[in-house]
């Protein structure tokens, strides 16, 4: 039991998911995350103030699908000793996407519908851990819920503006698999699902040939991902008298500055799709 004159603490790994938690208990509880804006799950090192954290909470939340990287094992100990759940159990296995035949997709948040899914399993364990607070969680959960629907339809509008031809997202990491598949956009990473990955010259040269062939006139920068990669590809392009623009930045796996638009999930996907709208249509 919780004494009553305690603060309910709920940790989780990264904004995307704090934004979504925040969501369904307001004031409730106290959300903690971990990983702040520009930082790459994959390739987080946790801290001894992070395993501090993890064991004052009552609940974790984490994305699972090995998102967290060497967090991981971390996360999964916890797990024996308090509440903690990986948030990809809410989806079933057909629905995700897979690098090769072994590795899936961990970025499911681009999918919006997929997203929806995961609230509605957040908030479920949410409200089985505080009856007392069930029913308030479950219509903040509606409401959010209608937000995110409208999300969905306003991203399929803004996609579908841009020509066809012209619909090709080009990035760092494959990060946005899930985009492109619910919202018709072909979708090319430079590295694999993980940023651990390493791309070599035979990537670069890959990627570049495909600008080139198509006449792409965008590629994009990750915010939580270096650039230097998709730099040498637009260095190559410029060697073969094709130029391309850099179409902007994009959140891929963490969100923007708290108080900002890209601070919340749906003010990062709207930032995204705008971004991504304006240097491709």
């Amino acid at each position: 039991m919780i004494p009553t004159n305690e603060k309910f603490v709920i940790l989780t790994t990264t904004g995307i998911l704090g934004d979504a938690i925040k969501n369904i208990v307001k004031e409730d509880a106290q959300v903690v995350v971990l990983m702040g804006p520009g930082t790459d799950p994959h390739t987080y090192q946790t801290t001894q103030k992070d395993v501090q954290q993890l064991r004052h909470a009552h609940m974790i939340f984490y994305h699972g699908l090995d998102l967290e990287g060497k967090m991981t094992d971390i996360l999964q100990r916890m797990g024996q000793e308090r509440k903690a759940y990986a948030v990809s159990d809410a989806l079933d296995k057909t629905a995700l996407l897979y690098e090769g035949t072994i590795v899936a997709d961990p970025h499911v948040w681009f999918d919006v519908k997929l997203w929806k899914q995961v609230v509605g399993f957040i908030s479920q364990k949410l409200q089985e851990a505080r009856p007392e607070s069930a029913a308030y969680y479950q219509n903040n959960t509606l409401a959010y819920m209608e937000e995110l629907a409208h999300l969905h339809e306003l991203i399929t509008i803004q996609i579908n503006s841009i020509p066809k031809l012209q619909r090709v997202l080009i990035t760092a990491h494959d990060a946005f698999g899930y985009f492109g598949k619910a919202y018709n956009i072909e979708v090319v990473g430079l590295q694999g699902v993980s940023s651990v990955a390493e791309c070599g010259l035979k990537d670069i040269n890959r990627i570049a040939a495909l600008i080139r062939e198509r006449n792409i006139k965008a590629v994009f920068f990750e915010t939580s991902v270096s650039n230097r990669s998709i730099r040498v590809v637009l260095e190559n392009c410029a060697h073969y008298g094709h130029k391309v623009a850099v179409g902007g930045y994009l959140y891929s796996d963490a969100l923007g500055a708290p108080g900002t638009l890209e601070g919340t999930y749906c003010g990062m996907i709207k930032a995204n799709a705008t971004t991504i709208v304006n240097a491709l249509k």
